[in-house]
């Protein structure tokens, strides 16, 4: 059998099916295990190795750090490292969300301003202000992107990890030629990264929210993530041999 094996469902080249994380054991190539530090859970860094990679990495990648204005939009599973990752970088960080509804978590987690984007006088203050900005959010039939657009300051970045089925709304070549922005995407991390991320976590002592369960509630979990209730992610302990 040629070609990759998912994580999950995948086909091993024996015909075994892949298990992922729901594995009872694993044997893997030094290539693909990382060092955690003395100073990180297990749990806390198990959390991070999708998610908080999907976030460190864009961040890296477009210069984020002190003096730079990052704006996270979406307060999930995503966004919430989003916010811990540019804080412990020494990013000013701006929370973008539909309701007011996280605003308390987000100033919690470290955010500096928290923005309810229907309140387009609030959006239209922050134009051509933020160096960065990503995109968590996986609902785009309505997500006002050239709006976005126009809060970056001139050659600014617009990074998109959501990774929603339909298509992406359109723009115009006006949208982003003024002030030579740029729009792009980015999925997970390189070892390298993953690496420097649970490093950077030990030293800012970066704490995601995260709800332990065990593995035998995982029904309950996939219910609750499909209700939105996640706060802000969740890790399974294997309990089921």
């Amino acid at each position: 059998m040629n070609g990759p094996v998912d994580t999950y469902n995948g086909r091993h080249a024996d015909g075994t099916l892949s298990q992922g994380g729901y594995s009872t054991a694993v044997r893997a190539n030094h290539q693909h295990v990382f060092p955690i530090p003395d100073k990180i859970t297990l749990e806390d860094a198990a959390s991070m190795m999708c998610g908080g990679l999907t976030m460190y990495s864009p961040l890296i990648r477009n210069g984020a750090g002190p003096g730079k204005k990052v704006g996270i939009v979406g307060l999930g599973g995503l966004g919430h490292y989003g916010v811990l990752f540019a804080k412990a970088l020494g990013c000013e960080v701006y929370v973008f969300s539909h309701s007011s509804r996280k605003q308390q978590d987000a100033l919690k987690m470290g955010a500096d301003h928290f923005v309810v984007s229907e309140d387009k006088e609030s959006m239209a203050r922050l134009r051509g202000t933020i160096d960065l900005i990503i995109s968590t959010v996986d609902v785009v039939d309505t997500f006002p992107l050239a709006e976005y657009m126009s809060l970056l300051v001139v050659r600014g970045t617009l990074i998109n990890v959501g990774a929603p089925d339909t298509k992406l709304p359109q723009l115009a070549a006006f949208d982003f030629v003024p002030n030579g922005c740029r729009l792009g995407g980015s999925c997970v991390g390189s070892k390298q990264e993953a690496t420097e991320m649970l490093k950077l976590a030990a030293e800012a002592n970066v704490k995601p929210w995260i709800n332990v369960l065990p593995m035998s509630k995982v029904k309950e979990v996939a219910e609750s993530m499909k209700a939105g209730n996640a706060r802000y992610r969740f890790v399974l302990q294997q309990d089921i041999l």
